[in-house]
């Protein structure tokens, strides 16, 4: 299982058009293969839209992408409205959730872990398997999933829902000060940089 995180930059005000376009092509494209969320930016990277698609593997989707193509049905005309795309394979962690239809937002945390020379990202997936994923449970954080971009070996990608930015901050505080958060955070250090960024999600994304 792989997803891939399509990440679209927009020009200001576009975003109304921009999904209409999208939404009016998406009922052939959805025939061919799953959209697992479609999220968009509110803090941090401004006109931004995420949408995620779920494949068995690199092959399929390739195969899928060049069928989807032929058939005329995708992309989207929209390209007038973009300034800047990627694309990431995200590779599921065995110990994260996959990407089911939910509705634990609708208010979207995704964290980008990258660590620094001199530390170790077995030491970091480490961390989060046998400590921080139950601690964020503990204190009320939904998790969306872990992933591990296939183009960057040592990064880490997770993904949180709140109901609310207020329930995001008590669930935080909350979260720093546990002593058993206190006491990893010491033994199992691993420095990294870290980037945040807050999303909605959209009326037709399967995870709300």
């Amino acid at each position: 299982m792989i997803y891939e995180f399509r990440t679209y930059t927009l020009q200001p005000r576009t975003q109304p058009e921009f999904l209409k376009r999208w939404t009016d092509a998406l009922p052939k494209r959805l025939e061919y293969s799953r959209l697992a969320a479609f999220w968009m930016t509110e803090i941090g990277p401004l006109n931004q839209v995420i949408h995620v698609w779920e494949y068995k593997d690199v092959q399929e989707r390739g195969r899928i992408r060049e069928e989807v193509v032929k058939a005329g049905i995708w992309p989207p005309k929209t390209s007038d409205m973009i300034t800047d795309m990627k694309s990431e394979i995200m590779i599921p962690q065995p110990f994260s959730p996959l990407l089911t239809p939910s509705n634990h937002g609708p208010y979207f945390e995704m964290r980008t872990y990258t660590v620094q020379e001199g530390s170790s990202i077995e030491l970091l997936h480490a961390r989060f398997r046998e400590h921080t994923s139950s601690l964020f449970k503990k204190h009320g954080m939904q998790i969306v999933g872990y992933w591990q971009p296939v183009s960057k070996p040592n990064v880490l990608v997770y993904m949180l829902a709140y109901k609310d930015n207020a329930a995001r901050d008590a669930s935080w505080a909350a979260f720093n000060t546990d002593p058993e958060w206190v006491k990893v955070r010491t033994e199992m250090n691993v420095r990294v940089q870290v980037e945040s960024v807050f999303m909605g999600a959209t009326d037709y994304s399967p995870i709300k």
